[in-house]
């Protein structure tokens, strides 16, 4: 080839764009758990998260105990150069048994809530955590998830116009169409173009290598409003949970693959982050322990070392966002 045409070759192979093989998703994966030892651990450092999560029960304020927990959490994110997604939830988790909160003490208590921790950096508020499931006090109580949503966005967006609101926060179990739609039933139009951002619980999905869970709230909440966005507050690959998952850390590793597949998957319809919970796993999990394990999805074991899910993790995030 002569050296004029090698030369004009080369300048053209300069100008053509990198391929989209290396590019990172723009869908932004942070980790949340309750406690703000994570900040610390050597191994959340490797992850360089930028995101989090943190729940309060509803009376945080009216709980000199539960507000200094909180307290600590927020601050010590901060240090870590770390934003905080505050998440209202119930005082009670055991199922059916939590007492309803009156639209008013919420909206006294939220006011406050939001003055408080706005000082603090706090820039993102939800509302009520996963609305739908039995363990929240509105599992039956639409219009109390309603008014507790308008309350929320009220007090934020008076103190900060451009803060974040969780309005809707559901978990991808069965009849949460029908949840959604109830919900949006009792919105004007005004008060749907205001619901910008839903939050959704996927475990079952992630889980059980499926996706229709999370793809049949998007669509039902995109009927409403094309433009919401879609956060996964709270997702992640189980350890442990009861009879359904007996502790297995393989099954564990490859079940987060789905996790980050998903959020890719949705990304053009609307998601935006994935909040995977938990951090730390549970105290007294052994191998085989059965239906006895409690809740678990740590990334790493409680004593602080990494169990096979965090290198996977590890290496998935490498595509996303922070």
């Amino acid at each position: 080839m002569p050296r004029l045409a090698l030369f004009s070759f080369l300048a053209l192979i300069l100008l053509i764009p990198a391929s989209p093989a290396g590019a990172r998703s723009s869908v932004r994966v942070g980790v949340a758990d309750q406690s703000p030892a994570m900040f610390d651990s050597p191994y959340f450092k490797q992850l360089k998260i930028k995101r989090t999560r943190y729940f309060v029960p509803s009376d945080v304020m009216r709980d000199a105990k539960e507000r200094a927990k909180a307290r600590a959490f927020v601050l010590a994110a901060r240090r870590a150069k770390v934003s905080t997604l505050l998440h209202i939830s119930t005082t009670d988790l055991r199922a059916k048994r939590g007492r309803v909160v009156s639209a008013s003490k919420y909206r006294r208590d939220v006011r406050r809530m939001v003055a408080y921790f706005r000082k603090l950096g706090v820039r993102d508020f939800g509302a009520w955590n996963e609305v739908n499931h039995k363990t929240q006090e509105t599992w039956n109580r639409v219009g109390n998830a309603v008014s507790y949503y308008k309350s929320m966005y009220s007090a934020v967006k008076r103190r900060c116009r451009t803060c974040s609101v969780v309005g809707l926060d559901v978990l991808d179990q069965k009849g949460s169409d029908r949840y959604i739609r109830s919900f949006y039933a009792r919105l004007s139009p005004t008060w749907r173009k205001r619901l910008t951002v839903v939050g959704i619980h996927n475990y079952s999905d992630v889980n059980r290598s499926r996706s229709r869970g999370t793809a049949k709230i998007i669509n039902t909440v995109r009927r409403y409003n094309k433009r919401t966005k879609f956060w996964f507050t709270e997702t992640g690959a189980l350890a442990s949970f009861g009879r359904s998952f007996p502790y297995s850390e393989a099954r564990q590793a490859s079940r987060i693959r789905n996790m980050f597949t998903y959020a890719s998957r949705y990304r053009s319809r609307g998601v935006q982050r994935v909040y995977s919970y938990n951090f730390f796993g549970i105290e007294d999990a052994s191998y085989g322990c059965g239906s006895r394990c409690r809740f678990d999805a740590g990334l790493i074991d409680a004593d602080g070392t990494p169990r096979p899910v965090f290198f996977t993790f590890k290496s998935k995030l490498a595509r996303f966002s922070r």
